[in-house]
């Protein structure tokens, strides 16, 4: 049986979003990004939005208790019961314990993690691109270094995580959409 109850780590740029969405399609389960419902929250000026906007830019981590909240809302929600696409979240030691304690009290604990790897340079140009295709102002190389290496710091570690709990498949990011999809499949079977 394929896994569906998924968590896609990687660093900023590695593809989590693109491939969530094939996933998306492929199983009809909800892709659950922090990033997009920040970037929501901070488009309506909500008091998070707020709040979140200038750590966004400066490429800053959005504090956990924020981001535990929206994650929590959203993981109650019906749509999240058949499965659920985590894109974004955790990023942090605190948040992947305070998720782990979430699912289990909701009775949906993760099935797998896809842990996304890229080069770094690979990394800041597909982000420049994509600065330059969607007008982002959170994609300027000296936020997605610094992006990166608060990734490194902070997320990184979190894969050492889920491979304890027998959960983690490393899977490479580099090639085609398809060809990245592929590898994903398999490492859900």
């Amino acid at each position: 049986m394929t896994a569906r109850r998924l968590l896609l780590l990687g660093p900023p740029g590695a593809g989590k979003g693109t491939q969530a969405q094939l996933l998306v399609e492929r199983y009809r389960i909800p892709q659950i990004s922090t990033g997009d419902m920040l970037r929501a929250a901070v488009a309506a000026e909500t008091e998070i939005g707020i709040q979140a906007k200038a750590m966004m830019e400066r490429g800053d981590l959005v504090p956990d208790e924020v981001v535990i909240g929206v994650a929590e809302e959203r993981l109650a929600q019906d749509d999240a019961q058949r499965g659920f696409i985590l894109d974004g979240f955790p990023r942090t030691g605190a948040q992947a314990e305070a998720l782990d304690a979430l699912l289990e009290r909701l009775g949906t604990p993760l099935e797998r993690c896809v842990a996304l790897t890229l080069d770094e340079e690979e990394i800041v140009s597909r982000l420049l691109k994509r600065a330059e295709i969607e007008g982002r102002s959170d994609d300027n190389e000296t936020a997605v270094r610094h992006r990166i290496a608060v990734y490194q710091e902070q997320t990184e570690p979190l894969v050492a995580h889920y491979e304890a709990q027998g959960i983690l498949r490393r899977v490479e990011g580099t090639g085609s959409v398809e060809e990245v999809a592929k590898r994903i499949e398999e490492a859900l079977g």
